[in-house]
Protein backbone atom coordinates (compact mmCIF):
# COMPACT_ATOMS: atom_id res chain seq x y z
CA UNK A 1 0.00 0.00 0.00
CA UNK A 2 2.89 2.35 0.73
CA UNK A 3 4.26 1.80 -2.77
CA UNK A 4 0.86 2.49 -4.34
CA UNK A 5 0.24 5.55 -2.18
CA UNK A 6 3.43 7.26 -3.27
CA UNK A 7 2.98 6.65 -7.00
CA UNK A 8 3.78 9.57 -9.27
CA UNK A 9 4.08 9.80 -13.05
CA UNK A 10 7.67 10.09 -14.26
CA UNK A 11 8.29 12.15 -17.39
CA UNK A 12 12.08 12.48 -17.25
CA UNK A 13 14.33 9.42 -17.37
CA UNK A 14 18.06 8.83 -17.09
CA UNK A 15 19.86 7.20 -20.06
CA UNK A 16 20.40 4.04 -17.99
CA UNK A 17 19.21 0.95 -19.83
CA UNK A 18 16.86 -1.62 -18.34
CA UNK A 19 18.34 -5.11 -18.34
CA UNK A 20 16.54 -7.75 -20.37
CA UNK A 21 16.19 -10.01 -17.32
CA UNK A 22 14.60 -7.25 -15.24
CA UNK A 23 12.22 -6.36 -18.04
CA UNK A 24 11.18 -9.99 -18.46
CA UNK A 25 10.64 -10.35 -14.71
CA UNK A 26 8.48 -7.23 -14.64
CA UNK A 27 6.35 -8.39 -17.56
CA UNK A 28 6.03 -11.83 -15.97
CA UNK A 29 4.63 -10.15 -12.86
CA UNK A 30 2.20 -8.41 -15.18
CA UNK A 31 0.94 -11.78 -16.40
CA UNK A 32 -0.09 -12.69 -12.86
CA UNK A 33 -2.89 -10.13 -13.10
CA UNK A 34 -6.50 -11.30 -13.16
CA UNK A 35 -7.68 -12.28 -16.64
CA UNK A 36 -10.99 -13.22 -18.25
CA UNK A 37 -11.44 -17.00 -18.02
CA UNK A 38 -7.65 -17.38 -17.71
CA UNK A 39 -7.48 -16.69 -21.46
CA UNK A 40 -4.81 -13.93 -21.13
CA UNK A 41 -6.28 -11.75 -23.85
CA UNK A 42 -3.30 -9.44 -24.23
CA UNK A 43 0.14 -9.05 -25.75
CA UNK A 44 2.95 -6.64 -24.90
CA UNK A 45 5.10 -5.16 -27.67
CA UNK A 46 8.48 -4.04 -26.35
CA UNK A 47 10.09 -1.12 -28.20
CA UNK A 48 13.75 -0.48 -27.37
CA UNK A 49 15.23 0.09 -30.82
CA UNK A 50 15.91 3.77 -31.50
CA UNK A 51 14.53 3.65 -35.05
CA UNK A 52 11.34 1.96 -33.93
CA UNK A 53 10.82 4.51 -31.17
CA UNK A 54 11.33 7.28 -33.73
CA UNK A 55 8.48 5.80 -35.76
CA UNK A 56 6.26 5.70 -32.70
CA UNK A 57 7.13 9.20 -31.43
CA UNK A 58 4.80 11.18 -33.75
CA UNK A 59 1.99 8.75 -32.90
CA UNK A 60 2.39 9.94 -29.31
CA UNK A 61 2.16 13.57 -30.44
CA UNK A 62 5.96 13.92 -30.02
CA UNK A 63 5.74 13.94 -26.24
CA UNK A 64 9.25 14.29 -24.77
CA UNK A 65 8.61 11.40 -22.39
CA UNK A 66 8.06 9.04 -25.33
CA UNK A 67 11.45 10.08 -26.72
CA UNK A 68 13.48 9.96 -23.51
CA UNK A 69 12.20 6.66 -22.13
CA UNK A 70 14.58 3.75 -22.81
CA UNK A 71 11.63 1.38 -23.26
CA UNK A 72 8.09 1.76 -24.56
CA UNK A 73 5.65 -1.04 -23.76
CA UNK A 74 2.53 -1.15 -25.93
CA UNK A 75 -0.25 -3.19 -24.36
CA UNK A 76 -2.47 -4.86 -26.91
CA UNK A 77 -5.95 -6.32 -26.48
CA UNK A 78 -5.39 -9.64 -28.23
CA UNK A 79 -7.98 -12.23 -29.24
CA UNK A 80 -5.87 -13.31 -32.23
CA UNK A 81 -3.70 -15.75 -30.29
CA UNK A 82 -6.55 -17.41 -28.39
CA UNK A 83 -8.72 -17.67 -31.52
CA UNK A 84 -5.90 -19.41 -33.39
CA UNK A 85 -5.48 -21.86 -30.51
CA UNK A 86 -9.19 -22.66 -30.81
CA UNK A 87 -9.01 -23.13 -34.58
CA UNK A 88 -5.95 -25.39 -34.36
CA UNK A 89 -7.86 -27.58 -31.87
CA UNK A 90 -11.12 -28.18 -33.78
CA UNK A 91 -12.99 -25.42 -31.91
CA UNK A 92 -14.84 -22.55 -33.56
CA UNK A 93 -14.05 -19.17 -31.91
CA UNK A 94 -16.81 -16.60 -31.64
CA UNK A 95 -14.84 -13.63 -30.39
CA UNK A 96 -15.30 -10.99 -33.08
CA UNK A 97 -17.84 -9.01 -31.05
CA UNK A 98 -18.22 -6.17 -28.55
CA UNK A 99 -18.13 -8.34 -25.42
CA UNK A 100 -14.94 -10.08 -26.51
CA UNK A 101 -13.32 -6.75 -27.39
CA UNK A 102 -14.25 -5.42 -23.95
CA UNK A 103 -12.87 -8.51 -22.22
CA UNK A 104 -9.57 -8.17 -24.07
CA UNK A 105 -9.46 -4.44 -23.36
CA UNK A 106 -9.88 -5.05 -19.62
CA UNK A 107 -7.27 -7.82 -19.67
CA UNK A 108 -4.75 -5.51 -21.34
CA UNK A 109 -5.33 -2.72 -18.81
CA UNK A 110 -5.03 -5.12 -15.85
CA UNK A 111 -1.71 -6.52 -17.05
CA UNK A 112 -0.43 -3.00 -17.77
CA UNK A 113 -1.13 -1.87 -14.23
CA UNK A 114 0.53 -4.96 -12.76
CA UNK A 115 3.60 -4.25 -14.91
CA UNK A 116 3.68 -0.67 -13.65
CA UNK A 117 3.53 -1.73 -10.01
CA UNK A 118 6.27 -4.32 -10.55
CA UNK A 119 8.40 -1.69 -12.32
CA UNK A 120 8.04 0.82 -9.50
CA UNK A 121 8.84 -1.89 -6.97
CA UNK A 122 12.17 -2.33 -8.79
CA UNK A 123 13.10 1.35 -8.72
CA UNK A 124 11.79 2.24 -12.17
CA UNK A 125 9.37 5.01 -13.11
CA UNK A 126 6.43 4.87 -15.48
CA UNK A 127 4.23 7.13 -17.56
CA UNK A 128 1.01 6.02 -19.22
CA UNK A 129 0.57 7.34 -22.77
CA UNK A 130 -3.11 7.63 -23.66
CA UNK A 131 -2.19 8.62 -27.19
CA UNK A 132 -1.99 4.96 -28.21
CA UNK A 133 -5.74 4.57 -28.61
CA UNK A 134 -5.96 7.97 -30.33
CA UNK A 135 -3.69 6.69 -33.08
CA UNK A 136 -4.54 3.01 -32.94
CA UNK A 137 -4.59 2.57 -36.72
CA UNK A 138 -1.07 3.96 -37.07
CA UNK A 139 0.20 1.80 -34.19
CA UNK A 140 -1.31 -1.25 -35.87
CA UNK A 141 0.62 -0.45 -39.04
CA UNK A 142 3.96 0.25 -37.34
CA UNK A 143 3.77 -2.70 -34.93
CA UNK A 144 2.30 -5.03 -37.59
CA UNK A 145 -0.64 -6.06 -35.43
CA UNK A 146 -2.98 -8.69 -36.94
CA UNK A 147 -6.80 -8.83 -36.95
CA UNK A 148 -8.55 -9.28 -33.59
CA UNK A 149 -5.97 -7.12 -31.82
CA UNK A 150 -6.12 -3.50 -30.71
CA UNK A 151 -3.42 -1.31 -29.08
CA UNK A 152 -4.88 -0.05 -25.81
CA UNK A 153 -2.17 1.94 -24.07
CA UNK A 154 1.59 2.46 -23.93
CA UNK A 155 3.77 2.73 -20.85
CA UNK A 156 7.03 4.66 -21.00
CA UNK A 157 9.41 3.05 -18.54
CA UNK A 158 12.89 3.84 -17.24
CA UNK A 159 14.96 5.00 -14.30
CA UNK A 160 13.65 8.34 -12.97
CA UNK A 161 15.77 11.42 -13.43
CA UNK A 162 13.64 13.22 -10.85
CA UNK A 163 10.74 12.40 -8.56
CA UNK A 164 7.92 14.97 -8.68
CA UNK A 165 5.57 15.71 -5.80
CA UNK A 166 2.38 13.73 -5.38
CA UNK A 167 -0.47 14.97 -7.56
CA UNK A 168 -3.85 15.87 -6.08
CA UNK A 169 -6.79 13.49 -5.81
CA UNK A 170 -10.40 14.27 -4.92
CA UNK A 171 -11.45 13.12 -1.42
CA UNK A 172 -12.41 9.48 -0.95
CA UNK A 173 -16.02 10.40 -0.18
CA UNK A 174 -16.27 11.47 -3.82
CA UNK A 175 -15.30 7.96 -4.93
CA UNK A 176 -16.96 5.55 -2.50
CA UNK A 177 -20.70 4.85 -2.65
CA UNK A 178 -22.38 2.73 0.05
CA UNK A 179 -24.62 0.05 -1.44
CA UNK A 180 -26.02 2.28 -4.21
CA UNK A 181 -24.70 5.19 -6.26
CA UNK A 182 -25.30 8.54 -4.58
CA UNK A 183 -25.60 11.27 -7.17
CA UNK A 184 -23.95 14.67 -6.74
CA UNK A 185 -25.60 18.03 -6.34
CA UNK A 186 -23.89 21.36 -6.89
CA UNK A 187 -22.90 21.73 -3.22
CA UNK A 188 -21.21 18.32 -3.06
CA UNK A 189 -19.42 18.86 -6.38
CA UNK A 190 -18.02 22.20 -5.26
CA UNK A 191 -16.82 20.61 -2.02
CA UNK A 192 -15.14 17.69 -3.78
CA UNK A 193 -13.23 19.87 -6.26
CA UNK A 194 -12.45 22.80 -3.95
CA UNK A 195 -8.93 21.60 -3.11
CA UNK A 196 -8.01 20.93 -6.75
CA UNK A 197 -9.34 24.30 -7.86
CA UNK A 198 -7.55 26.08 -5.02
CA UNK A 199 -4.07 24.83 -5.89
CA UNK A 200 -1.69 27.48 -7.18
CA UNK A 201 -0.80 25.22 -10.08
CA UNK A 202 -4.48 25.00 -11.03
CA UNK A 203 -4.92 28.76 -10.83
CA UNK A 204 -1.86 29.22 -13.04
CA UNK A 205 -3.26 26.63 -15.45
CA UNK A 206 -6.48 28.61 -15.74
CA UNK A 207 -4.63 31.89 -16.25
CA UNK A 208 -2.24 30.50 -18.87
CA UNK A 209 -5.15 29.23 -20.93
CA UNK A 210 -7.18 32.43 -20.61
CA UNK A 211 -10.10 30.61 -19.02
CA UNK A 212 -12.38 31.50 -16.12
CA UNK A 213 -12.48 28.10 -14.42
CA UNK A 214 -10.39 24.93 -14.23
CA UNK A 215 -13.30 22.97 -15.69
CA UNK A 216 -13.17 25.17 -18.79
CA UNK A 217 -9.52 24.22 -19.29
CA UNK A 218 -10.60 20.60 -19.57
CA UNK A 219 -13.65 21.19 -21.78
CA UNK A 220 -12.28 23.98 -23.98
CA UNK A 221 -8.56 23.19 -24.20
CA UNK A 222 -7.42 19.75 -23.07
CA UNK A 223 -10.29 17.42 -23.98
CA UNK A 224 -12.49 19.29 -26.41
CA UNK A 225 -15.74 17.84 -27.73
CA UNK A 226 -14.63 18.14 -31.35
CA UNK A 227 -11.42 16.22 -30.61
CA UNK A 228 -13.29 13.58 -28.62
CA UNK A 229 -15.74 13.03 -31.47
CA UNK A 230 -13.00 12.93 -34.12
CA UNK A 231 -10.90 10.34 -32.31
CA UNK A 232 -13.98 8.35 -31.27
CA UNK A 233 -14.97 7.96 -34.90
CA UNK A 234 -11.43 7.06 -35.90
CA UNK A 235 -11.16 4.54 -33.07
CA UNK A 236 -14.47 2.86 -33.89
CA UNK A 237 -13.48 2.51 -37.54
CA UNK A 238 -10.20 0.88 -36.49
CA UNK A 239 -11.90 -1.51 -34.08
CA UNK A 240 -14.21 -2.68 -36.87
CA UNK A 241 -11.33 -2.95 -39.32
CA UNK A 242 -9.57 -5.23 -36.84
CA UNK A 243 -12.45 -7.69 -37.08
CA UNK A 244 -14.51 -6.80 -34.03
CA UNK A 245 -18.18 -6.32 -34.94
CA UNK A 246 -19.48 -3.36 -32.95
CA UNK A 247 -22.83 -1.88 -33.99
Amino acid sequence: MELLNRHVTIRKFTPKEISTDLLKNIIYSGTRASTTGNMQLYSVVVSRDKKMKEKLLPLHFNQPVAKSAPVLLTFVADFNRFSKWCEYNSATPGYNNLLSFTNALIDAVLVAQNVCIAAENNGLGICYLGTTAYNAKEHIDVLELPKLTFPVTTVAIGYPEEIPDLTDRIPLEGIMHDEVYTNYDEVSIKKLYAFKEGLESSKQFVQENNMQTLAQVFTNVRYKQADNEFFSKKMLETIKAQGFVID
